[in-house]
């Protein structure tokens, strides 16, 4: 058999609540029930989420999760992030709902990734098709990099991604290219955001901003440079 569509079903404290944040991301709503149980569902060309709704439900205790596998993750982390940036004026990095930006991730093969948290807490997780170029061999910290990225994004363990990060920048940021440089501070602002720790969003973001670019750097970092702008609105 072919042709076969999955449709996640997943918790949420309020249906209207959800629906107003994927509304947010472009999704429109396909289906809408109060009774006799609370039901959205929500689609954006193929991609489609159904939720159901729990009033007592708590987002911070929430389990749910999906992968959606998509051609270009770049093309709909931007689609997402200019309806975000419309709606709250910058991109939600930290508390919940928010969104991780696209990194390639060492545990799915190179494959680029990002997340979606929504209000109901659950992890949307979306991974490209397939894996990035190969690229020439990574920097030492570009490899720790990917290690952070791996306990932060993919599974939510923001301060071990802190002590894997602040341990490579103190040992090998002398020795590090200004790309991998800027991307590791830029990465550990947006922890240190998740952390509630606005003096460390505020240090690294400045630390970040401070690393003299070239042209062509400045423009292979446009995303991340966005995203500093973000953490410091």
């Amino acid at each position: 058999m072919a042709n076969e569509m999955t449709v996640p079903l997943l918790p949420c404290r309020s249906i209207d609540e959800i629906g107003a944040f994927y509304e947010m991301l472009g999704f429109t709503r396909i289906y809408y029930q109060i009774r006799p149980n609370p039901y959205i569902s929500v689609k954006r060309e193929d991609f489609q989420l159904g939720f159901f709704g729990m009033p007592d439900f708590k987002p911070e205790d929430s389990y749910g999760t999906c992968l959606v596998i998509v051609p270009d993750t770049g093309s709909l982390f931007e689609a997402f992030a200019e309806g975000m940036r419309a709606r709250h004026g910058k991109l939600l990095v930290s508390g919940i709902p928010r969104m991780t930006r696209p990194r390639k991730r060492k545990n799915a093969d190179n494959h680029s990734g990002f997340t979606v948290i929504d209000p109901g807490g659950n992890w949307i997780r979306i991974m490209a098709s397939k894996a990035s170029a190969e690229q020439p061999e990574l920097t030492k910290l570009a490899k720790s990099l990917r290690s952070a990225v791996v306990m932060g994004d993919s599974h939510g363990n923001d301060s071990q991604a802190v002590r894997i990060l602040d341990a490579a920048l103190r040992r090998d940021e002398e020795a590090a290219s200004p790309v991998d440089l800027v991307e590791a501070l830029a990465y550990r602002a947006e922890l240190a955001a998740r952390l509630d720790d606005s003096a460390g969003v505020r240090e690294f973001v400045a630390q970040a901003l401070e690393v003299p670019l070239t042209d062509a750097e400045r423009a292979t970092l446009a995303t991340t440079l966005a995203g500093l702008q973000d953490l410091s609105s």
